[in-house]
């Protein structure tokens, strides 16, 4: 099935900004919505940003909102997240997520399809 490679994380100033890539191989990214999450030790992993396919729908967290933009390029079998305006609160492990049964998905529990996860650290 689909599998996911996250890359593009690494150490960042505050207010600066990085670029996820999430690589996707198998035959299934096809129609999938697709999703990142985040995971600061100690906190439960929670939803950031999701889109559809098509990219009609795109949702991203109260938390991130206006600064974190979520894309795709279907043809490439890749999603981004671009996230600007770093704070030291968006230090986490990221990962992406691919949901095999959901259309509208942005809880942890409609994903089923998961990325090793990689590494952002924000400093001040």
């Amino acid at each position: 099935q689909v599998q996911l490679v996250e890359s593009g994380g690494g150490a960042v100033q505050a207010g600066g900004s990085l670029r996820l890539s999430c690589a996707a191989s198998g035959r299934a990214f096809s129609g999938l919505t697709m999703g990142w999450f985040r995971q600061a030790p100690g906190n439960a992993r929670e939803f950031v940003a999701a889109c559809k396919w098509s990219s009609s729908w795109v949702y991203t967290a109260d938390s991130v909102k206006g600064r974190f933009t979520i894309s795709r390029d279907n043809g490439k079998n890749t999603v981004y997240l671009q996230m600007n305006s770093l704070q030291s609160e968006d230090t986490a492990v990221y990962y992406c997520a691919a949901s095999t049964t959901h259309t509208y998905a942005v809880m942890l529990r409609e994903y089923d399809v998961w990325g090793q996860g990689t590494q952002v650290t924000v400093s001040s």
